[in-house]
């Protein structure tokens, strides 16, 4: 393939050349062990401690709340074990049903053993509703955990009021803000957040790498338990070259604002409203605003997204019908579906998150491309009104609207139990 259009960026971003410049000399001269006493791992140590410095003015934190993981999945399901650990006779947990898949699933894992989760609903353009996540707190909840900024959708929660409401029940709160760094301002000392997750393959570093902030007067239970690194609350030997890396995606991240909230935010912006213009029986999913400047997700009714991303990947263009963490999945986006979008509509619906390195001529390469895509597949699509064959349409159309009957079911079913 000659050359890739990539507009998949909430699912991972380029590693940028400085972060790999500066990884380089870790990997081939500064290679010891940071926990080692000896000088040659004490010098490896002084720079992981420049890292987490630059990893804490991100977000506006003090260094010794910053604690490197593996990833968001581990900073996520850390903050949560430990709220519980901490707290063994609250086995209540507050959380939205549009979080992703690290949370949601870590939540059916700990309902099936016994712990109640409340999955907070979302209204149609994905927002929550602060006055039922306020009454669904109890005296046994032992966490209430909110994502900053949806990965499908881009919508933005209010961190600040969920963080003022937990405070004032004495709740710990915990946010996965793994979509926002570089995109928004992040100042934990403002939000009043306990917990905060981040993972730098998000901010042009490479994966396996992760954060989680650790309010200084939070207390916290390891997750992995081992060896003293991390100040004991997370054992391992130290991933050097990562959080390097991770130290410099951050400085680079606080230098993008202005860029994804003019710039890219006007790439986002025109791919969108051209697409809306230019393809009949299409809209966005999700508010227009609060929402991430370099994301936007669209249904193309009476076709498949995955019909779609094939003919895309044909001509080297990156995008994604929802999560990475879910693709492959033969059931529709649970967020989508969490908004009161049919399984149908939501089967059709495809994301595009834009990144620094995206330019006008690959925004025009894509619009040059998608309405014929679109219009090919409709036009043998069973789906589509106008095809020839309405009685293939009508049947697939019943049969579709049986497996979604059946489906509800089940579920409901599964809810009693």
């Amino acid at each position: 393939m000659s050359r890739i259009y990539y507009f998949d960026n909430n699912a991972t971003t380029r590693v940028a050349p400085e972060v790999v410049q500066a990884m380089l000399p870790f990997l081939e001269e500064f290679w010891g062990n940071a926990s080692s006493a000896y000088r040659f791992g004490k010098q490896v140590a002084k720079h992981v401690e420049e890292a987490r410095a630059k990893v804490a003015a991100l977000i506006n934190a003090d260094p010794k709340e910053v604690v490197f993981t593996s990833c968001g999945t581990e900073s996520n399901n850390s903050a949560i074990h430990s709220a519980l650990v901490i707290h063994p006779a609250k086995r209540h947990i507050v959380t939205t049903s549009v979080e992703h898949s690290a949370n949601i699933k870590f939540c059916d894992y700990l309902q099936r053993r016994g712990y109640e989760i409340t999955f907070l609903p979302v209204e149609s353009d994905g927002s929550i509703d602060l006055h039922l996540l306020d009454q669904s707190i109890r005296p046994d909840t032992a966490i209430v955990s909110v994502m900053w900024a949806n990965n499908e959708t881009g919508v933005i929660f209010p961190i600040e009021e969920i963080a003022a409401i937990c405070q004032s029940k004495g709740v710990l709160f915990h946010t996965d803000a793994v979509q926002t760094p570089g995109k928004l301002k992040i100042d934990v000392k403002a939000t009043g957040v306990d917990y905060l997750s981040l993972s730098a393959h998000k901010l042009h570093a490479p994966k396996g790498i992760g954060m989680l902030y650790i309010r200084r007067q939070a207390k916290y239970q390891p997750y992995i338990i081992g060896g003293h690194q991390e100040r004991g609350r997370r054992g391992g030997t130290e991933n050097v070259p990562y959080i390097i890396g991770f130290g410099k995606a951050a400085d680079i991240a606080m230098s993008h604002l202005n860029e994804e909230n003019t710039r890219v935010r006007g790439l986002r912006d025109k791919l969108e409203n051209t697409i809306l213009k230019q393809i009949p029986n299409t809209l966005r999913n999700g508010a227009k605003e609060p929402r991430l400047p370099n994301t936007t997700n669209l249904a193309f009714d009476y076709v498949e997204a995955e019909s779609v991303l094939m003919m895309l990947d044909q001509l080297g263009i990156c995008a994604s019908s929802g999560s990475a963490c879910t693709t492959g999945s033969l059931d529709p986006s649970h967020v989508l579906t969490a908004m009161g979008i049919s399984p149908m509509r939501a089967r059709s619906c495809l994301r595009f998150s834009l990144g620094v390195y995206n330019t006008d001529e690959e925004v025009d390469f894509v619009l040059s491309h998608l309405p014929k895509i679109i219009s090919k597949l409709r036009s043998i699509s069973p789906l589509n009104p106008q095809h020839p064959d309405n009685d293939t349409y009508d049947v697939q159309r019943a049969k579709l609207k049986r497996q979604e009957t059946i489906a509800e079911a089940l579920a409901k079913a599964g809810d009693k139990h």
